[in-house]
């Protein structure tokens, strides 16, 4: 009996070391300019086309961004821990979990299994069936959503290739996020294969 009192709390402990304290924020904006105060919380951006990512950690607690958009003042909040994406783009930005596993073989679609897969992406781009719970998330402008509690999860961003060589043994929890735009690209690529 001793031993599962004493298993008990290290498990929870490492449990919690593994998924990180506090808050780490990935802000996405289309900006010529961007200016990030992470010490105040403040982000300033103007409208621009070069797509920008910037990085941002803080403590356990809400935290209130305060962001100064060509069109206006607005505040955004996160309040649990964990690894959030703000969207700061025109175009909603969406994406998934990704299962990648040690197999690098080429894999082989059927027609049907691939309009599958531009169907379950149309649904995606307006956000249907989308939660949480199955791993995908819709991210309209001037909004934030939480991603995961593991602030230690690997996030790829639009205009990013997951790297060839990524070992998915060292990073369990991996991620990839695209625009609207990017994935109805992807979708016309897919159609036409499928004929």
């Amino acid at each position: 009996m001793k031993k599962i009192k004493i298993l008990f709390p290290v498990i929870i402990i490492a449990a919690l070391t593994a998924c990180g304290h506090g808050k780490k924020i990935i802000v996405y904006a289309n900006t010529d300019s961007f200016d990030v105060d992470a010490s105040q919380k403040n982000i300033t951006y103007t409208d621009g086309t070069t797509h920008q990512e910037k990085e941002l950690e803080f403590g356990s607690g809400t935290t209130t961004l305060n962001i100064q958009s060509p069109s206006g003042k607005f505040t955004l909040d996160a309040a649990e821990d964990g690894l959030y994406i703000v969207n700061l783009q025109k175009d909603t930005i969406v994406g998934s979990f990704q299962r990648i596993g040690a197999d690098n073989g080429t894999v082989k679609y059927t027609a049907d299994q691939v309009k599958h897969v531009v169907d379950s992406l149309g649904q995606l781009t307006v956000g249907t069936n989308v939660s949480a719970a199955n791993k995908n998330y819709f991210i309209p402008p001037k909004t934030i959503v939480k991603i995961t509690r593991n602030t230690k999860a690997t996030i790829v961003g639009p205009y990013n290739k997951i790297p060839s060589g990524f070992d998915a043994t060292s990073v369990p929890e991996i991620y990839k996020f695209y625009t609207n735009k990017g994935i109805r690209e992807i979708m016309d690529n897919l159609t036409g294969m499928a004929k």
